[in-house]
């Protein structure tokens, strides 16, 4: 388990809490660090959000507090009733994210016994307010977060484990179980690159060039995503119908395994073209050399049909056949979109690379 920026900031977050509650000598200043723990978010936007949402949730949870407590006063079965209430009405406000801080909101001011309960409740809302304040400031100014780096690393080594494992694939190299433990974690690693993307779009630019390179990015980054998942799908149909492709035609099969090859190449050829690696117009090369074209390939792919059933080939598949090549077609015309959007961000923005991003990928 690595100890990342979020675990430091959410320590830095609970000390602040806790000195500015001990130096405004409020009672119980543990609550302060408490509601920093719930506090803390993984971008600047998520925690200014969450700043608003908890606010709103833990007014109405001291008002049910102060509501119940003088109605009913300190019994703990009030306290259950009050939690039930606050829970009632946070799911009809949607602001079930901030439930967890507002129900110890409910709870500490409801633990108040005396004659000041209205007095003591107040602070002990204000020492609430206090860890959510310390956690949104350190989420502010304390390593904020740099998720471009963190997005396009991700797709990269994520990509380039898929390629290694397509050309085994491809070649009938590939032990099946290890295959599909290897496709199982691509798809849990695939998930953590979609969240890294929403966080990377909720980032905010506040001058306006930034802002159009930002959207830039965007389509950029969600074309990369979309043919990485694209890969991971051939790969996934590679592993389906192992058996149809080992019974394939040898030239047939070699046909295939070179198509793969140029598309695999071309894919990490891509990556590298966007830190700025390679030159913008080195993926023209693909179209002087000998490479079948898409409707070649389905003539030949008709042919091979037609020859089969002709001689009696009753181990000739073509149904799934025909899945793994809509896939390497599909890929392939996903990896020319991005490569479009690559040259056409670049054209623009060519000088707006991200320098940590260039350094990284030497």
């Amino acid at each position: 388990m690595k100890l990342g920026a979020r675990v430091f900031k959410t320590g830095v977050a609970i000390v602040l809490a806790l000195f500015i509650a001990e130096l405004l000598n409020l009672s119980s200043p543990v609550f302060a660090g408490i509601a920093a723990i719930f506090a803390i978010q993984p971008s600047i936007y998520r925690s200014y959000q969450t700043i608003v949402e908890q606010v709103q949730a833990n007014i109405i949870g001291a008002t049910i507090a102060v509501i119940f407590g003088l109605l009913f006063g300190h019994h703990v079965v009030a306290v259950g009733i009050a939690v039930i209430t606050a829970i009632g009405i946070m799911l009809k406000f949607k602001l079930e994210k901030s439930l967890s801080l507002a129900l110890v909101t409910v709870v500490a001011i409801m633990e108040i016994q005396g004659d000041d309960f209205l007095t003591f409740g107040l602070f002990r809302f204000i020492t609430i307010l206090v860890g959510v304040l310390a956690a949104f400031v350190v989420n502010l100014v304390f390593l904020p977060p740099k998720y471009e780096v963190k997005l396009f690393r991700k797709i990269y080594f994520l990509q380039d484990d898929i390629i290694r494992w397509t050309r085994l694939a491809v070649r009938q190299a590939s032990e099946h179980t290890s295959t599909k433990g290897a496709l199982s974690k691509f798809k849990n690693r695939m998930l953590r690159v979609d969240t890294l993307y929403d966080f990377y779009k909720e980032e905010r630019n506040y001058l306006k060039h930034k802002k159009y390179v930002k959207v830039r990015k965007l389509v950029v980054y969600r074309q990369m995503i979309l043919t990485s998942k694209k890969s991971l799908e051939l790969l996934q149909r590679l592993h389906n119908h192992e058996n149809e492709l080992a019974q394939l035609p040898t030239q047939f099969h070699l046909m295939i395994q070179e198509r793969l090859d140029f598309l695999l190449t071309y894919h990490e050829q891509l990556l590298l073209k966007y830190t700025g690696k390679l030159k913008p117009e080195h993926s023209e090369w693909s179209k002087n050399i000998d490479y079948i074209q898409r409707n070649e390939l389905m003539e030949i792919f008709i042919k091979q049909i037609t020859y089969a059933h002709e001689e009696g080939d009753t181990e000739f598949s073509s149904y799934h056949l025909l899945y793994i090549l809509s896939r390497i077609l599909d890929y392939e015309e996903n990896l020319e979109h991005l490569d479009t959007l690559i040259v056409s961000y670049q054209s623009y923005h060519g000088h707006e690379i991200n320098v940590e991003l260039e350094d990284e990928f030497i």
